[in-house]
């Protein structure tokens, strides 16, 4: 203790000072770091090191409960342990590489795609376009490597090799198209070139389909090419204001593949029919696809909240709502919303304008963000078209939250909202949009605590500077009673 008062004794305000700067220096950096992990991934740094480290260092284990399912299969199923979580599908209403996401970037200088999302995308080309026969044809095989490129330019180069080998490359006319056309008139071009090869070479393989396994995976990929330019040649029409015509197509290949409802082609069906103001249409649509047994979408929950909300949006008023109470085609409306809500709760902010679009990614997270940029940025302008649908949705979405209070243990209609959709979300979506967070987490403990210490820290050594005598007065006595 004496050794103590002593050396105590011979320390210098500065030294006091200079202490309290460092700390208070070390601290907010301690800070800065925590709030960008968190931002970035959804958690704190030191208590994931701590929990995945250290715990088990000292004996212990942390119980983690059951993974949740990504989307309902159906309400009130009381199994679930088979259900998959957090699945990533291919986005129905992706836009063109060239003339869409390309030019965003000249205009804007920001990357609208990321690289998790453009990589999936390519093994997407390589599962759809490619098949065991392609050594059999040598386009086919330049074809096979252009997929696999991740450099634009070279792919594009790649497929124009291919052409000079084989005129009739359907694939190599829809990589073209898709991301060398910077226009939708130029990228409707080259589908059509598209179309024209792969009804030849589809034909052909439904002559011989059933010789040999190697070609039923050669009529395989051929159907699968010529299902996707027709598709694309569908959304083209849309896009260029040919709406009848679009959805005709659609329908002619819904009934020509039907056993490729995987593909979700009626989604874009229901954008293109609210486009055309043709609601009797979406209705027979949504009887068909709102199924119990099928997978749920935004695009599904949303548009029958929609048509709900359409038959008495125009009259409501909150005001007389809550005086003479709900009629009955107003309870239908709002237990639709909620159902909505309760299946994506992102949306209503992006169709409310509360939070701003970005282009939609090329895949989507059923029930997470990247699904709503998705949804409201094709269906923003259905919502607004309706008179009062936006002001029933305002009035009633957040009264979904009070029905499921913990909605990461039990939901209403649906199974529990997945837990891992932000992880996702963030790889999906680009860094510059803010990824919207369900249910809205707490800042952790360590950003509290390390932003209190450097507060603490930086207070004493403002105090220090200010009143240095009294200060190391105290410091002392501090030292010597402790």
């Amino acid at each position: 203790l004496l050794t103590v008062t002593v050396f105590l004794s011979t320390l210098t305000p500065k030294f006091y000072f200079a202490l309290t700067v460092t700390s208070s220096f070390i601290s907010g950096l301690i800070f800065v770091f925590e709030w960008w992990h968190f931002r970035k991934y959804g958690t704190s740094f030191i208590e994931q090191v701590s929990v995945s480290h250290l715990r088990p260092l000292i004996g212990g284990v942390e119980n983690s409960p059951p993974a949740p399912a990504a989307f309902s299969a159906g309400e009130n199923e009381p199994n679930r342990q088979n259900m998959p979580e957090c699945k990533v599908w291919r986005n129905p209403l992706n836009l063109f590489r060239g003339a869409e996401y390309s030019r965003y970037m000249w205009v804007t200088g920001k990357e609208p795609l990321t690289y998790y999302d453009m990589n999936l995308s390519a093994q997407d080309h390589q599962n759809f376009f490619t098949c065991e026969t392609d050594a059999l044809r040598p386009s086919d095989t330049v074809m096979q490597k252009a997929w696999r490129e991740r450099n634009p330019q070279a792919r594009i180069k790649a497929a124009y090799q291919a052409l000079e080998l084989n005129n009739d490359c359907a694939t190599a006319y829809v990589l073209l198209a898709e991301e060398e056309a910077t226009t939708i008139v130029d990228a409707e071009k080259y589908f059509k070139q598209a179309l024209k090869a792969g009804e030849t070479i589809y034909r052909r393989s439904q002559n011989c389909h059933s010789q040999s396994p190697q070609h039923e995976a050669q009529l395989r990929r051929d159907t699968n090419v010529l299902v996707y330019v027709k598709r694309r040649l569908a959304m083209c029409a849309r896009k260029l204001g040919r709406i009848r015509e679009s959805v005709k197509m659609m329908r002619d290949l819904m009934k020509e593949f039907p056993l490729l409802s995987m593909l979700n082609i009626h989604e874009n069906l229901l954008e293109a029919l609210l486009e055309l103001q043709a609601y009797a249409d979406v209705q027979a649509v949504l009887a068909k696809y709102d199924d119990i047994s099928l997978p749920k979408s935004a695009a599904i929950c949303y548009t029958a909240a929609l048509l709900k909300a359409r038959a008495v949006s125009e009259r409501f008023s909150p005001e007389t709502a809550s005086k003479r109470g709900l009629s009955t085609a107003e309870i239908n409306a709002v237990e639709a919303i909620h159902r909505a809500v309760e299946f994506n709760p992102h949306v209503p902010k992006y169709l409310l304008e509360m939070k701003s679009l970005v282009l939609p990614p090329e895949h989507i997270l059923k029930r997470g963000d990247s699904e709503a940029v998705a949804y409201a940025f094709f269906h923003l302008q259905h919502w607004k078209r309706i008179e009062g649908a936006l002001n029933l949705l305002h009035c009633t979405w957040e009264g979904t939250f009070r029905m499921i209070p913990y909605p990461l243990e039990r939901g209403h209609l649906f199974y529990p909202y997945p837990s891992c959709t932000e992880t996702a979300d963030r790889e999906l979506l680009p860094t510059f949009h803010e990824v919207s967070v369900y249910p809205q987490k707490e800042l952790p403990f360590f950003i509290h605590f390390t932003a209190g210490l450097c507060s603490f820290s930086a207070m004493l050594a403002l105090l220090t500077h200010q009143f240095p005598e009294l200060m190391v007065i105290f410091a002392r006595a501090v030292s010597v009673v402790s």
